[in-house]
């Protein structure tokens, strides 16, 4: 039981991760996804904060999943 909640928690972050960089693509290369964020640094700082809490999260599962 403990190894599949692990391995769900580590797609979850993985999937956050992956979200997290696409919209980061998408601020940086196209004016559009801008829309709604006049402050384009703080809407990226907001995702890449996210990427570093779920890699955190991440490397934490992997290392449970280890030992």
């Amino acid at each position: 039981m403990k190894e599949i909640i692990l391995k769900a928690l580590k797609a979850r972050y993985e999937g956050d991760i992956a979200a997290a960089k696409a919209n980061v693509e998408v601020y940086l290369s196209q004016a559009v996804g801008i829309g709604e964020h006049a402050d384009i640094i703080s809407a990226v700082d907001s995702q890449v904060c996210l990427i570093v809490e779920a890699q955190e999260k991440l490397l934490f599962i992997e290392e449970s999943l280890k030992g």
